[in-house]
């Protein structure tokens, strides 16, 4: 299925029925008075969060969303039925935009989370409200509301605990394989992966937690290089972040480098990116020459302040400790959490 994460549609919601002049005339009743109804209220539109959707790609087409109007009020006092609203789903983690003024009308984060977008018309009033004991026989209602309608700009920002990120062909899709049940796309060539992927991993003595690949970061993300810049949004939701790295290249591939010049996107592109809790992991050591190559860099992550994790998502060394580090710091998080 192809991954969209941003859509522009338009949502009408549904106008409001006309009230009714109507008179009541009955055999042997003399002047039986007004008896027109009130309109129906115009359908609104409404978007819902479900968990079972992952992408907007349902959204793209038709870009119009139209709610059903309100039927017209009718004489015996009569009301008009209201009009059926429209419900569009939308996957959880949607953000709601108003796409003139740019500004946040909702943030669907919750299973069935629901948000009026567009509000229906309010029915009009039939004549028999008018009737006062002056004025008997009144000859006006009111014609029913304009439902609202507005350009809505959706972003998805995926859901997920655990953002594993790196630089092209590091192996995060192959250790996404390795901790959890998701099968994405592996190949030796770099932005293997054009889409972020979920995984769900699962230990007998610790919660399941979501980790989210996320594709495409290379220096000069936050500016449109690479495939960074799309994919950008779905770190912030984030609570930790893996930063995988790789020197299997040669001598030539310093992750120290690497290491600054992804944090420094993360940077450009909101700097609350960098307080989050970063666990920072070596790849492939199943090699020779990486493992030969990594006890310097483990001391150099030190004095950084960091502990370089040895892992092969290949063979799958190093990955229980990894994976324990992570359920450890997302613990903390959620203690901090809890403690405001």
């Amino acid at each position: 299925m192809k991954f969209v994460d941003e859509v522009k549609i338009h949502v009408k919601a549904g106008d409001g029925g006309n009230g009714c002049i109507s008179f009541r005339r009955e055999r042997y009743v003399p002047r039986g008075g007004p008896d027109g109804g009130d309109g129906g209220k115009g359908g609104d539109v409404i978007l819902q969060a479900d968990g079972q959707l992952t992408t907007l790609l349902d959204l793209t087409y038709p870009k119009l969303f139209r709610a059903k109007r309100g039927t017209h009020g009718k004489g015996k006092n009569q009301t008009g039925r209201n009009g059926e609203g429209f419900t569009i789903r939308v996957p959880i983690g949607t953000i709601v935009k108003d796409d003139q003024t740019d500004e946040t009308l909702q943030d669907l984060l919750l299973e069935s989370q629901s948000f009026i977008a567009a509000k229906g018309g309010r029915g009009g009033r039939g004549n028999a409200r008018f009737a006062t004991p002056t004025h008997r026989a009144p000859r006006r209602a009111d014609k029913g509301e304009k439902g609202e309608e507005l350009w809505l700009r959706l972003e998805l920002k995926l859901l997920a605990d655990v953002g594993l990120i790196g630089y092209p062909n590091v192996g995060k899709s192959t250790l996404l394989s390795k901790i959890s049940s998701a099968r994405p796309k592996i190949a030796d060539y770099a932005f293997t992966t054009l889409v972020p992927n979920l995984g769900v991993v699962r230990r007998e003595d610790l919660r399941p937690y979501v980790v989210a690949d996320i594709p495409g970061l290379i220096e000069g993300a936050s500016k449109g290089a690479g495939l960074g810049l799309t994919f950008l949004r779905h770190v912030e939701r984030t609570r930790i972040l893996i930063h995988l790295l790789d020197i299997s290249g040669g001598p030539e591939y310093n992750p120290v480098h690497n290491f600054r010049a992804l944090n420094q996107e993360l940077k450009a592109y909101h700097p609350s990116l960098l307080e989050k809790t970063q666990i920072v992991a070596l790849n492939k050591i199943d090699l020779p020459s990486v493992r030969e190559r990594a006890v310097d860099f483990g001391k150099t992550f030190q004095e950084m302040g960091y502990r370089l994790y040895l892992v092969s998502g290949k063979t799958g060394e190093g990955v229980t400790d990894l994976m324990a580090a992570v359920s450890e710091a997302l613990d903390k998080t959620l203690g901090q959490r809890d403690e405001l």
